[in-house]
């Protein structure tokens, strides 16, 4: 291997170990409870593992149609249609990707152009900016401010210009669970439909969303109908995150594209997957929405213990993810923070700052609350003791 790292490509040549990696390689050097990384402790439900199970015994095992299998197509189209009133035609307007994280790869590569800008709001799932910078785009930042952590108009304008042609908005927003509201819609909107852009809408969390607050698609948005491409994940709908089922919907001529990219990149992914999640989507919806209610609880009973042990908890309204400010606490930076806690308390949890590219807080910390509630009383019942000694 030659020692000269600049030989290849920037992006990843300079890219280091993801914080979901170190964090989740220390939970288990010492043992401890892994609330940093974003999964689920316990599969989805059994009936659609076992659709699964049949499908890839009956077969075929071939490769399927590379925008995926058409029940899939439809069952994801009938999702749209019930929970939102969108009417997908299956065969033009529906994509199946390995993954969400595919098919944010793919709607960014088809969707940018080499020297032109892409925008992200930060905090930002980690993969975007590598994603865009590695397909030549040029990356703007919105950057949203604690506690509240508000999209406003000015911010957007101010970062989108002739040159932007693609607004990647994650709702509900991983790391921070915010859950844009109306008012921050309608300024997506006016900005968008006054540019060049299209909008790249992550919204792998969609159904999960808290207190009643619904999630608004930039789909359903006047006048962006086809400046819209939607991803979607089974993983966080049914407890999956394994099986890398994701899709893309929107527009024919943008899912058109954004399937151009797909076909070079994985192709297409496997056919028994595919047909137990159309399965779920057809059979299993109820356990999403109760995953919802089970959620919430568990992020109520994290933010109690929490404060009680002197955590400034911030508000939390969607995903999976609760956000605390350490200040209270110490006076070190996050990432040293949560590598003092794994090896003297073991507990794991994410530092913040991790979601941040440039000048970072470096006050907050994340934790996941998708464990068992068992998982989460251990955790806190770790922290109340480091902390009492």
């Amino acid at each position: 291997m030659p020692a000269d790292q600049n030989r290849f490509n920037p992006v990843f040549a300079n890219l280091g170990t993801t914080i979901f990696t170190v964090m989740s390689a220390l939970a288990v050097e010492h043992k401890a409870v892994n609330l940093g990384q974003g999964f689920p402790d316990a599969d989805g439900p059994l009936a659609i593992r076992e659709a699964a199970s049949r499908a890839l015994i009956e077969g075929p095992n071939q490769y399927p149609p590379t925008r995926g299998i058409m029940p899939l197509r439809q069952a994801i189209a009938a999702h749209a249609k019930r929970f939102y009133g969108f009417a997908f035609d299956p065969a033009t307007e529906v994509l199946i990707t390995s993954g969400a994280t595919e098919a944010l790869t793919a709607s960014i590569m088809a969707l940018t152009a080499p020297g032109e800008e892409i925008v992200l709001i930060e905090p930002a799932y980690d993969s975007y900016r590598p994603i865009a910078e590695a397909a030549g785009a040029v990356v703007k930042t919105i950057r949203l401010e604690p506690p509240a952590w508000r999209l406003t108009e000015t911010k957007l304008r101010e970062a989108v210009s002739g040159k932007t042609r693609a607004i990647v908005i994650n709702t509900p927003l991983n790391p921070i669970g915010r859950v844009f509201d109306a008012e921050e819609m309608d300024a997506l909107a006016r900005v968008v439909r006054a540019s060049n852009a299209v909008v790249i809408a992550d919204e792998v969390y969609e159904h999960l969303t808290f207190d009643g607050r619904p999630h608004i698609s930039p789909l359903a948005l006047p006048g962006l109908s086809d400046r819209v491409v939607r991803v979607g994940s089974a993983g966080k709908m049914f407890s999956l995150t394994g099986w890398k089922i994701g899709w893309v919907t929107g527009a024919a001529p943008l899912v058109d594209l954004v399937a151009k990219a797909h076909q070079f990149l994985t192709f297409t992914t496997s056919p028994a997957l595919q047909s137990g999640i159309a399965y779920a989507l057809e059979n299993e919806m109820k356990f999403t929405l109760g995953l919802t209610k089970t959620l919430q609880a568990n992020r109520d009973a994290l933010a109690q213990g929490l404060r009680k042990i002197g955590f400034d908890v911030l508000a939390c309204e969607g995903t999976y993810f609760l956000t605390a400010d350490i200040t209270n606490l110490t006076n070190e930076p996050d990432r040293v923070f949560c590598e003092r806690l794994v090896r003297e308390a073991g507990v794991a949890l994410v530092p913040l700052s991790a979601f941040f590219a440039g000048s970072k807080p470096d006050h907050l910390v994340r934790f996941a609350f998708c464990k068992s509630r068992g998982v989460i009383d251990e955790a806190l019942a770790r922290l109340e003791k480091y902390f009492r000694n």
